[in-house]
């Protein structure tokens, strides 16, 4: 039988290339600050830009600067390094990205533009501003791009619906202070992740000039959701340009009649090894006469970017607003409970690793879900740590980053512990049977996920206490704050919620999975010895006397059985195929091995030792014998390894490469 091994590598600039390798698989790896005037080239020629957002783009080296401005007139994005500006002033080789853009609604006024910035390079600081030489230029703002390779950290924002409490200004105060605390605690966080509804009313710019008023949205990338109350109108389209959007009419919640007065459409983009796909889960009447898609249409859509593009990313993260898992006043909405159906088989079958929503103002984090149902029935309530199996996927819902709205915690019904029902966990009757976590204390949140090569770290921690600014709470909205409903005191800003380390035990990650067979008794069967973990082979090398990057490491030992009394010859054999980052590739031919038997047994003998190809010769492209045991050998079992050996030309593109090993077992 044949199993593969996925196996990543790390290339790093020049002179450095990072490999890992796991036994499964290879792997080598509160002024408005939005509201600024331009400054004119001449007084009666003043053009001002506000509401200026610093978006996501297609991927790390691209950045979507969206902003209004007073006049029709041709604008542009000027982009320089930081450290090339003088006194503030940008040289005259900074670079200018020309914006598009239309009239706002009426009721928005001006007009909006965008532009995507391109080119960018890592572990850079820029500078940029907006407007034009004629009419002037915004105010300077300044982000800096980090490594595109490797770990890296985002942070998740639920619901700050700007003006659900009844007062606007409150709820800017605490979106404001979340997002303070956030990136104060979190520097170095590369993206910030909306799980909708970003204001009450949709087409209500004074509430859209709370949300944007902090400078965050200038500095780190937003990447836009849509949610319920922001898609009645075109100002969420106005402000927010986003990456690969499909804007068909299936997209929009009002069908072919809803792309003219609503905004909407589904949009995906890769940011260092992750495949983010984002839907307007506004849109959810199937086969509905208007053209809406609904959830048939989201499938379609998921599907289709996850078998064109999965294979560039390590992670698959999907992000739309109606929580399908969640805990208080929609738990059991009959759209909710549809999609319950509708999306978990599709999401497990596909290699989804991770799902954040919004919509329910309470926090959840789901057990591992697996085609609709609850894959472990041992996985305990709050446990800190899962190992996913193929198709396990985690649905976590954020609560209010804002403070303006929360909803209470409602309760299970007998409606069933499975699909769309809503009944109680066997382990913890108070939750739902779908949820690890529930927790509402009327206090702001927000969710950081740690991206690591092995795992998925997700941690929600508390950015307010029941001390203003909490608007629902500061107004009477909610009658009780802190935990157990009020009965413990508030704890402290920075205070952890929930916490979960996902392990990527299968598939996409730099975690490896490998499928065995079942050796019944009496019979003949390999398998992982121990736990299918990471190896890491560390950081590639190189000196200035050579012209390849090198790196050594082992494969994880592989246990070989053999029970059975014909005493038949037996053999391992494994090969390589290549190792690629989205279009970048090298051959499999440049990995190389020495085989050893670590506990003899089974009598094993070591194959003979392969060299890298870049020495002469296919190496590991080509099936080469990890042990083999002549007719007549002893019964027992054998443990195997090898020491690997990775040498690559110098001139291999810098990026995290992976490769699949196939290990294959005969006998006769």
């Amino acid at each position: 039988m044949s199993s593969p091994f996925l196996s990543d590598a790390l290339v790093r600039p020049r002179r450095r290339v990072a490999a890992v390798l796991t036994c499964a698989a290879l792997a080598t790896s509160v002024a408005l600050g939005g509201l600024v005037a331009a400054a004119p080239a001449h007084a009666a020629d003043a053009v001002t830009s506000s509401g200026i957002v610093l978006g996501v783009g297609a991927d790390e080296s691209q950045r979507i600067v969206t902003w209004y401005t007073s006049a029709d007139t041709a604008q542009s994005v000027q982009l320089a390094p930081t450290s090339q500006l003088v006194n503030g002033e940008f040289p005259a080789s900074a670079t200018l990205f020309s914006a598009t853009g239309a009239a706002n609604i009426a009721t928005s006024g001006g007009f909006n533009r965008h532009a995507t910035v391109s080119g960018l390079k890592e572990n850079t600081a820029y500078s940029y501003r907006v407007g034009s030489a004629d009419g002037g230029w915004s105010k300077a703002y300044a982000f800096k791009t980090q490594t595109f390779d490797g770990d890296y950290d985002f942070l998740f924002f639920g619901d700050p619906q700007i003006g659900s409490s009844g007062d606007a200004v409150k709820d800017g105060a605490g979106w404001a202070d979340t997002l303070n605390v956030a990136t104060a605690a979190n520097p170095n966080a590369e993206l910030l992740v909306s799980g909708g509804d970003q204001v009450e009313t949709a087409n209500t710019e004074s509430q859209w000039d709370q949300f944007l008023a902090p400078d965050q949205l200038r500095q780190v990338p937003w990447a836009a959701t849509i949610g319920n109350h922001d898609v009645g109108g075109k100002a969420y389209d106005q402000h927010f340009s986003t990456p690969n959007t499909d804007r068909s009419a299936a997209y929009y919640k009002g069908g072919t009649a809803g792309t003219g007065t609503e905004s909407g459409g589904d949009y995906w983009y890769i940011y260092k090894d992750t495949l983010f796909i984002d839907l307007n889960s506004n849109s959810y009447v199937s086969n509905n006469a208007n053209g809406s898609g609904g959830d048939a249409a989201h499938i379609a859509y998921v599907t289709d970017v996850i078998q064109k593009h999965q294979a560039e990313a390590k992670y698959t993260v999907l992000v739309y607003h109606h929580s399908i898992y969640s805990a208080a006043d929609h738990a059991k909405d009959a759209d909710n409970k549809i999609r319950r159906v509708d999306f978990p088989t599709t999401f497990s079958k596909l290699g989804v690793d991770l799902v954040l929503q919004g919509h329910d103002h309470v926090y959840t984090r789901s057990y591992e879900i697996k085609n609709g149902i609850k894959a472990n029935p041992a996985e305990q309530p709050n446990q800190n740590e899962v190992f996913p199996g193929p198709g396990g996927v985690i649905y976590v819902t954020a609560n209010s980053a804002s403070g303006s709205k929360y909803y209470d915690i409602t309760t299970p019904d007998n409606s069933g512990t499975s699909g769309a029902g809503n009944g109680p966990d066997a382990l913890n009757p108070k939750n739902y049977w779908y949820n690890s976590v529930q927790n509402q204390e009327h206090v702001r949140n927000y969710t950081k996920v740690s991206v690591q090569k092995d795992q998925l770290v997700v941690q929600t921690m508390r950015s307010g206490t029941c001390d203003a600014p909490n608007a629902a709470v500061e107004r009477g909205n909610v009658k009780w704050c802190g935990p157990d409903n009020g009965a413990s005191a508030a704890q402290g800003v920075g205070s952890i919620v929930d916490s979960v380390t996902i392990h990527k035990a299968h598939g996409n990650g730099q975690d490896i999975q490998v499928t065995v067979p079942d050796a019944a008794p009496g019979e003949f069967g390999w398998t992982i010895d121990g736990r299918n973990g990471l190896v890491d082979l560390g950081t590639a090398s190189t000196d200035v006397n050579s012209d390849f990057f090198a790196a050594k490491g082992a494969i994880n030992p592989i246990a070989v059985n053999d029970s059975r009394r014909a005493l038949s010859p037996w053999s391992i054999s494994a090969s390589v195929g290549d190792f690629r980052d989205g279009t970048k590739t090298f051959s499999g031919k440049y990995l190389g091995w020495t085989p050893k038997v670590v506990q003899a047994g089974a009598g094993a003998v070591a194959g003979a030792p392969i060299k890298s190809g870049y020495d002469g010769g296919d190496g590991l492209s080509v099936a080469r014998n990890l042990a083999a045991a002549a007719q007549g050998h002893e019964r027992g079992t054998a443990k195997l390894g090898a020491d690997l050996d990775l040498k690559i030309p110098g001139s291999t593109g810098k990026g995290s490469y992976r490769a699949t090993l196939t290990i294959t077992a005969l006998s006769s």
